[in-house]
């Protein structure tokens, strides 16, 4: 693959390829989904909840806090996460953006 050319993009539109990239595992949404349920916790919760290695687990985590979806605060030795909803809601915004602007558009696209 080549060369992406971000600066070709608006800043709006390469925020929100950086969320949906972090996003795109279905670890991670199994995490986001976890973190919802529960409203925070720690990484042990969540190695315990899906079937990978802890390791494998922190490595998903950081793709996510990196991308600012999730949270993490210091308790001892411990990290508890939880949902970043600031940004979570900049995905909503967005995918509503998308929902109203296909609602609006003619049944013919495409044949369909």
């Amino acid at each position: 693959m080549g060369i992406t050319k971000t600066e070709h993009y608006t800043k709006s539109q390469n925020e929100t390829a950086i969320l949906l990239k972090a996003i795109a595992h279905p670890a991670r949404v199994a995490i986001i989904e976890y973190l919802i349920t529960t409203n925070t916790c720690i990484c042990n919760d969540i190695v315990n909840h899906l079937p990978l290695s802890q390791a494998t687990v922190s490595q998903h985590l950081r793709e996510l806090k990196n991308a600012d979806i999730i949270q993490g605060t210091i308790e001892g030795k411990a990290i508890n996460y939880c949902i970043n909803k600031k940004t979570i809601q900049k995905l909503e915004i967005y995918f509503k953006e998308i929902f109203n602007a296909t609602a609006i558009l003619e049944n013919n696209c495409c044949g369909n």
